[in-house]
C-alpha cells in the first residue's frame, strides 16, 4: 500500500517478477477492495498469490513512533514483516515509509546476534560496474564497532551480489592517510586492518571521488554521510541530464543529434543515478527486508523483488552469521578510539 502508487504498481511488478522467477509465490498485504480489480487483470499472478486484507496502511508522512503505535500488528507493513518472522514468507518488500519500515522490522524481527543497529545497503553505479554503499540512511552516527559491523555485513552481501570470494572494503573518510578522519573511523580502520578476515579484503580509507571510480566493492560509512552522498549523486545525475537536455535543444542540429542519440543519453542517465538502481537491503535484521523506492514504477519495483529473491536464494543471513562469528573474535579493546 506504500510508495507513490500503492497496489497499482506493486501487483504488476509482482507479475513481471513472476515471469522471470516462476517458482515465486506472493502474499499481498493491503486493502482488498483496491487490490482485487488489479488482480483480476493479472490471472497468472492471481494463481500464485494470496491477498491478505488489512484495514490499516502506514502513511508516507507517519513518524516511525507513530507508525508503530498505530500500525503495530494490524497494518499491511507490519503484517508483511510478521509473515517473515513466522516463516510464512522468505522476505518482505515495501516501497513505503523508510523510517517506519526500519522501525517495524527491528521490533518485529529483532537484530542478528552481536549486531546492534540495522543498515540500509544500496547498489551504486561506478566506472567499474557497481559497488555496494552502506549505510545510506538507516542509522545516524556510528562508533567504531558499528562501522566494523557494516563492513562485515556489506562484504557478506557483496559475496552474493558480485559472486566474489573476498570483496574489497573501504571506509569512507576525508583522506586516505591513516592519521586523517574521526577517531571512530580510525579505530575501525585499525581493527579491519589488523584482523584476518576469511571473506573480506580491507582496502583502507577511501574518499568521496572513489565512489564514482568504484575503487572498492563495498563502501562503508554511517547513515548521515551515506544518505547525503546518495542524495547528492541523485541530484547531480538530474543536473547533468538537465544540462544535456538544454544543450541538445539549443539548435536545430543539436536537436536532431539528440533524437538520433536519445537511447544512449537515457542509458547514460540511468548509469549516473544511484537512485535508479532499485532495491535497498536492510542488513543486520534476523530476516530479509527490501526497501523499494517510493516512486518506483512496475519494472523498477520488480527489480526490488528480484533483489529479495536473490538474497534469499543465496542465503544472505547465513553468510552474515558466518562472518559475524569470525568478527566476534575482533570485538576487542582495539575498537575504543585512542
Amino acid at each position: 500500500m506504500g510508495g507513490d502508487h500503492g497496489p497499482e504498481v506493486v501487483a504488476p511488478a509482482a507479475a513481471i517478477a513472476l515471469e522471470r522467477r516462476p517458482d515465486t509465490r506472493f502474499l499481498l498485504f493491503g486493502d482488498e477492495k483496491l487490490i482485487a480489480p488489479i488482480m483480476a487483470k493479472l490471472p497468472k499472478l492471481a494463481a500464485k498469490a494470496t491477498v491478505i486484507h488489512c484495514d490499516v496502511a502506514v502513511k508516507m508522512t507517519d513518524k516511525p513512533s507513530q507508525a508503530l503505535r498505530q500500525g503495530r500488528r494490524v497494518s499491511s507493513m507490519w503484517r508483511a514483516i510478521e509473515a517473515v518472522k513466522r516463516g510464512e514468507a522468505d522476505c518482505a518488500i515495501s516501497a513505503g515509509n523508510t523510517g517506519a519500515l526500519m522501525a517495524m522490522a527491528k521490533v518485529c524481527l529483532h537484530m542478528l546476534p552481536l549486531i546492534e543497529r540495522p543498515a540500509l545497503a544500496a547498489m551504486w553505479p561506478t566506472m567499474r560496474g557497481e559497488s555496494i554503499v552502506l549505510d545510506v540512511g538507516a542509522s545516524i552516527g556510528a562508533d567504531a564497532q558499528h562501522l566494523v559491523d557494516l563492513a562485515v555485513m556489506g562484504a557478506a552481501m557483496a559475496r552474493i551480489v558480485f559472486d566474489i570470494e573476498s570483496p574489497t572494503v573501504g571506509l569512507l573518510n576525508v583522506g586516505v592517510e591513516e592519521i586523517k578522519g574521526l577517531e571512530e573511523v580510525k579505530a575501525a580502520g585499525r581493527t579491519l586492518r589488523e584482523t584476518t578476515w576469511p571473506h573480506l579484503s580491507y582496502h583502507g580509507f577511501v574518499e568521496g571521488d572513489d565512489l564514482g571510480k568504484g575503487t572498492v566493492d563495498v563502501f562503508v560509512t554511517e547513515g548521515f554521510t551515506g544518505n547525503i552522498a546518495l542524495k547528492t549523486a541523485e541530484g547531480t545525475a538530474k543536473q547533468i541530464a538537465s544540462y544535456i537536455r538544454d544543450a541538445m535543444g539549443a539548435t536545430l542540429a543539436s536537436r536532431l543529434g539528440y533524437l538520433l542519440a536519445r537511447t544512449a543519453f537515457q542509458a547514460l542517465r540511468r548509469k549516473l543515478d544511484p537512485g535508479r538502481v532499485n532495491g535497498g537491503v536492510f542488513l543486520g535484521l534476523d530476516g530479509v527486508v527490501i526497501k523499494s523506492h517510493g516512486g518506483a514504477d512496475a519494472e523498477s519495483y520488480a527489480g526490488a523483488i528480484e533483489v529479495g529473491y536473490d538474497m534469499v536464494r543465496q542465503n544472505l543471513l547465513a553468510n552474515i552469521r558466518d562472518m559475524i562469528g569470525h568478527a566476534s573474535e575482533a570485538r576487542a579493546p582495539t575498537l575504543t578510539p585512542s
